[in-house]
């Protein structure tokens, strides 16, 4: 009798240690030019999750029916019709039922954060933004190599036509474009970014449903030469009227009149800052498992 409790005990044992942990699920969105699957991006970020979080369910968001047809709309497909369509997945997915979390990548990530708001169940609960564009881009890849003359000069050509109703609804990168030069302009003709970012009207369902999540957490880039400019990684941008100087998330109109709700997340610890050295999307998958999934994910 004693041996066969012995061996129900060492059994009993054996099962707990082999028995993975339930890790809450993981959504990823890629960014602009990638895809759901290739091996060599999105591929390998979910290898290595696997690898952190043994048995996690992940979703690589797939937009489209084929990973070619994904990564064309990430060019060519409006991100209000992308989000719906990520929105509709998710909520088809039994295994997200209750609840997930979110890493955006690039562009990515302000898809994500819309979803956030657009898409409240079921729920996401930390979101992770690794180069986001939060307050747009107004500026070109590479452009800091050039005289800033040259760049204001392209920069001005993009603009001409990026508020036009039919480069709006054609390229999804006129969508989150901000001209700090032209901010009327911007809020009026913007189909995307000004709207998640209640620049035009206050949507109190949009300010309810990020507050709700747990964590936000955005990672910046600090030698980031594809996003200009790159404090738009932490919300922040040029100040109004100019293309030079700088201000933070916490100077500008957006957080001091709380528009969006980042205030109040700031002040309740929801909101979580990091930078590291290095290009766009450049890391290193054990910085990001220290800083990020062991932090956040475990």
């Amino acid at each position: 009798m004693q041996a066969a409790s012995s061996v129900f005990l060492l059994l009993t044992c054996s099962v707990l240690l082999v028995t993975p942990k339930n890790f809450t699920p993981i959504v990823l969105w890629h960014g602009m030019g990638d895809a759901c699957c290739f091996p060599y991006s999105l591929g390998a970020i979910q290898k290595h999750l696997n690898d952190s979080l043994p048995g996690v369910h992940m979703l690589s968001l797939k937009i489209g029916n084929s990973v070619i047809d994904d990564f064309e709309n990430s060019y060519f497909m409006h991100p209000n019709k992308q989000v719906t369509m990520a929105c509709e997945m998710i909520q088809a997915d039994p295994l997200l039922r209750k609840g997930y979390n979110a890493v955006g990548f690039s562009q990515g990530s302000q898809f994500m954060r819309a979803l956030a708001q657009r898409c409240p169940v079921p729920k996401m609960r930390t979101m992770v933004s690794v180069g986001g564009q939060h307050q747009g881009v107004y500026g070109l890849p590479n452009c800091l190599s050039v005289d800033h003359q040259t760049c204001d000069y392209l920069r001005r050509i993009l603009n001409h036509a990026a508020y036009y109703r039919w480069l709006q609804h054609s390229l999804v990168q006129a969508t989150y474009w901000h001209d700090p030069l032209n901010e009327d302009l911007y809020k009026q003709g913007s189909t995307f970014l000004a709207d998640i970012n209640n620049e035009r009207a206050i949507n109190q369902s949009y300010i309810d449903n990020l507050r709700a999540l747990k964590n936000f957490v955005m990672i910046k880039f600090e030698g980031d030469t594809i996003v200009q400019p790159m404090e738009t990684e932490w919300f922040g941008f040029y100040k109004p009227g100019q293309a030079k100087e700088i201000q933070t998330l916490q100077e500008s109109e957006l957080y001091k009149q709380d528009r969006l709700g980042l205030m109040k997340m700031e002040r309740d610890g929801k909101l979580h800052f990091m930078s590291l050295p290095g290009n766009h999307l450049q890391f290193e998958w054990s910085w990001f498992e220290k800083n990020v999934i062991d932090v956040y994910f475990k």
